[in-house]
């Protein structure tokens, strides 16, 4: 089966959506969702969106701060543009009814890692479920935006370097249908599931990442996973996110016994950029030996925990833990992915008629560690000028062709057991030899061990029906490839990536790229 659009976006989190929104009312849109529509890390996003919102703020201060974080490593053009189109960014989001959290007639602001002003708008402590309804709500009665929801796209469809849509799988009918478009956006989000801990949803298997990897894009600085300081150490928690933003409003991390620790390793404490916070906790729990560490902000009074954070309060008490009374338990766990597809100022990647936004692609606006609330908002720009540059094209009537998928050769598996456990070992691996602190050994015996399992998933891949499971663990392997390839090449230390054996950072700020042959 073939489906013709003018465009085919690929995601549905804030960066999909808004790009579907800002496109031309007479082109025809094809929306992917691998999941339910809203489901994604867009959605579970609680900090809120940097933007220079007060008089005493300003652009320079908030790229400085953005450049100083990315490690040497961030595209000063990418940042600028970012940074100086926030304030339209947010104004645009409260047209489409998002309810930024205002106090005495003007906006609230808070403070993260990173940020040298209050200048993080917010929804109390879900902003980003307000922005992802609100943008669905703008979309989903448009007659030009088409929503397949439970499709899972498999491989891009690519011809003399230029894109043309992709095989998508239905999974409701198991169906591999073609979806052919002018112009193709992937929007899939970033690969943090390929660690055993993580803050993200299900969603994020890199999928995007490795499509276009396979593709023939080039992909850019993927040894940068941010790991979130502080996700809930809970059973049954599932590495619930608690907000950086408790830290921006006084919360203090101890251990154990209430000493404080971050004194020790940044003078800015609590507020120190996330992969300094995450390297603090994880030394003090290795080195102590604690399952854990705490973030106490019980100083608070409870009816002021419960206005500005009201959903992790509810969350932590579902659990037993009164926040108001108690310390919270907290762990570091994988969170952001810095690297991506490479791309311009327009989203465009290096393969004709192909664009990526969010958190799949490289823009440069992150360098070597994103600065906190940053995401969201280079969602919404870089999205904005990916729309307009799609906008500005005249597009052909005639439509490519291409074969239909052929099943003809592969059977249906009975062993599904063969997906899940190599699912399970390549997140171990990646957690256990390429996570917060790395060496050599370690990345070197991630490679060997990741190259068999490669080989394994390709036999599986050759042999068996397509099935969600097997596409996900496909990109998987390759996303954790490309991170380890890229951990490998980078012989220094900096930003999110620290190697004991090359503790200092290099004299030359360089990007590593890694493209298939």
């Amino acid at each position: 089966m073939q489906n013709k659009f003018d465009v085919l976006i690929i995601g549905t989190g804030s960066a999909g959506l808004m790009s579907a929104l800002q496109l031309s009312d007479e082109l025809s849109v094809a929306m992917i969702a691998k999941d339910e529509i809203l489901e994604g890390s867009s959605y579970y996003a609680q900090g809120g969106i940097s933007a220079v919102l007060s008089a005493d703020d300003d652009f320079e201060s908030h790229i400085a701060d953005t450049l100083a974080t990315g490690g040497g490593l961030g595209d000063e053009a990418a940042v600028r543009l970012m940074v100086e189109q926030a304030p339209n960014a947010i104004a645009a989001l409260e047209n489409i009814g998002v309810p930024f959290t205002h106090k005495n007639g003007k906006y609230h602001l808070t403070t993260e890692g990173g940020h040298s002003s209050k200048r993080v708008a917010h929804v109390a402590d879900k902003t980003g479920i307000s922005i992802q309804t609100s943008l669905f709500n703008q979309i989903k009665n448009n007659p030009n935006i088409h929503l397949f929801e439970n499709f899972i796209a498999i491989d891009l469809l690519i011809k003399n370097q230029h894109c043309s849509g992709a095989y998508i799988l239905n999974k409701s009918t198991q169906q591999i249908e073609c979806f052919i478009a002018h112009k193709t956006i992937i929007a899939t989000g970033g690969a943090s599931k390929a660690y055993l801990y993580t803050s993200n949803p299900d969603t994020s298997t890199g999928d995007g990442i490795a499509m276009a990897y396979r593709g023939g894009c080039e992909i850019v600085n993927m040894e940068f996973t941010q790991f979130h300081p502080t996700c809930l150490y809970h059973p049954h928690a599932k590495s619930f996110l608690i907000s950086e933003a408790l830290r921006g409003e006084g919360a203090k991390l101890v251990l154990p016994n209430g000493d404080k620790f971050m004194h020790k390793y940044d003078s800015r404490e609590e507020l120190a950029p996330r992969d300094i916070v995450a390297r603090a906790i994880d030394s003090e729990m290795k080195t102590n030996g604690f399952d854990c560490v705490y973030l106490d902000i019980s100083f608070k009074d409870k009816s002021w925990i419960k206005q500005h954070f009201p959903n992790i309060f509810a969350k932590c008490l579902s659990f037993g833990i009164d926040i108001s009374s108690q310390l919270i338990p907290v762990v570091p766990a994988a969170h952001y992915t810095c690297g991506g597809i490479d791309t311009d100022l327009n989203a465009c990647s290096k393969i004709g008629n192909l664009y990526a936004v969010g958190e799949a692609a490289h823009t440069g606006a992150h360098g070597a560690n994103r600065m906190a609330s940053n995401s969201l908002l280079e969602c919404i720009v870089f999205a904005k000028s990916c729309a307009e540059h799609i906008n500005a094209q005249k597009l052909p009537s005639a439509y490519p062709r291409f074969e239909e998928w052929d099943n003809s050769k592969v059977s249906l598996s009975r062993e599904q057991v063969v997906v899940s456990h190599l699912w399970d070992e390549i997140r171990r691996i990646m957690w256990n030899f390429v996570g917060i602190v790395r060496s050599n050994k370690r990345l070197h015996s991630a490679k060997i061990h990741l190259a068999q399992i490669q080989i394994e998933v390709n036999e599986y891949y050759r042999l068996y029906l397509i099935s969600s499971d097997l596409i996900e663990l496909r990109n998987l392997i390759t996303s954790a490839q490309i991170i380890v390839k890229s951990a490998i090449g980078r012989t220094e230390s900096r930003g999110l990536h620290y190697n004991k054996d090359y503790p200092k950072q290099a004299n030359k700020s360089i990007n590593t790229v890694v493209k298939k042959l």
